[in-house]
């Protein structure tokens, strides 16, 4: 029986300090692959937790591919690599009617009645009058400090990405920052996308001057086998929600990516995590970005989702290696994103 000890109070949930322990038992082998777990109430009466603390801790495993279910059978360990050093429906749409939508689910909307605006006018008025003629001042190309100090300690709460602030670049929305990467990576890479998939990113990419190569889904997420098949350099997916299928790409499928990644000179991974603060259950789903040991991942997020289309304000984190590159071919860039905001 998995025993652990955990601890009601140490700083984090019991169903997390369950999750991390179960998955770190998989990723050192002391769990195999197909092996079965106890069942939710044998391992709750086992640890002397409650029911609901073991299930949210196996639906999290379960979202990110360390797990999987069978009817009726129980719940098994998928096949992980060790560390070194099916697909949810599309949401059905509502017909056209004249009547007032009870809810919006299209791209690139908000809840405008939802939105804080005598907070987000306090908070202006507030920096305009600390800043001062300071806000007149350019901006540098990379965005201001202050901005890329709080994205990076966000990323370090929240997303467990531990990165300089100078590796971030702010930038006017995520399709200036597609065209960035075309010119940083160069016109002679091959890009792949998914497909279905956003179809604005394929259209960006080719209206830089880069050949672009659709490459299909399965049930976790963009094929890995139909990726190696191709002539591409760069593939750009959305691991942790994808659009519009919603499926969430399980670790196995990931350590495949990263594997592609490493095996041919100038292959990168663009990580789009465009949505990932938002989850029903359980905690954000884990970057790409957190695993990738080889520094073969980009990662991208917005602000469109979290505050408001409007609010123009993206950003990018470049491995090390890529920054002197960046600074002496793309520097001379003026920051793209309003000081003010």
């Amino acid at each position: 029986m998995l025993t652990y000890p955990l601890q009601k109070h140490s700083g984090s949930s019991l169903y997390e300090q369950l999750y991390r322990a179960i998955k770190a038992d998989i990723l050192s082998g002391e769990l195999r692959p197909g092996e079965k777990l106890p069942s939710k109430r044998m391992l709750a009466n086992h640890l002397e937790v409650s029911v609901i603390t073991v299930k949210t801790a196996y639906e999290q495993l379960i979202a990110e591919g360390y797990l999987y279910g069978v009817e009726k059978k129980g719940y098994f360990v998928s096949p992980v690599e060790r560390l070194t050093g099916g697909a949810a429906a599309p949401a059905a749409v509502a017909p056209q009617k004249e009547a007032q939508w009870y809810l919006d689910f299209a791209a690139s909307s908000t809840a405008e009645e939802q939105f804080p605006f005598s907070t987000w006018a306090k908070l202006m008025r507030r920096t305009i009058l600390e800043q001062d003629t300071g806000l007149l001042r350019p901006t540098p190309s990379t965005g201001i400090p202050e901005l890329r100090r709080a994205i990076a300690a966000t990323l370090h709460q929240f997303r467990g990405l531990s990165v300089d602030p100078e590796q971030i670049i702010v930038g006017a929305g995520t399709e200036f920052l597609y065209s960035l990467l075309v010119q940083l990576l160069g016109r002679d890479k091959v890009y792949a996308v998914e497909d279905p998939g956003y179809r604005k990113i394929a259209a960006v990419y080719q209206s830089g001057g880069v050949a672009v190569r659709p490459i299909p889904l399965d049930g976790s997420g963009l094929s890995a086998e139909a990726l190696r098949r191709s002539d591409a350099h760069v593939v750009h997916i959305s691991p942790s929600h994808h659009y519009p299928t919603g499926i969430v790409m399980p670790i196995s499928r990931r350590q495949e990516l990263l594997r592609w990644a490493g095996e041919g000179e100038g292959r990168y991974i663009l990580e789009d995590d465009y949505d990932s603060e938002f989850r029903f259950v359980g905690r954000p789903i884990p970057t790409m970005t957190s695993i990738d040991t080889a520094q073969r991942v980009i990662y991208l997020n917005t602000f469109s989702k979290t505050i408001a289309p409007s609010i123009r304000i993206s950003y990018m984190v470049l491995p090390p290696h890529l920054l002197a590159e960046y600074r002496a071919r793309l520097g001379f860039y003026a920051g793209t994103v309003s000081s003010f905001e």
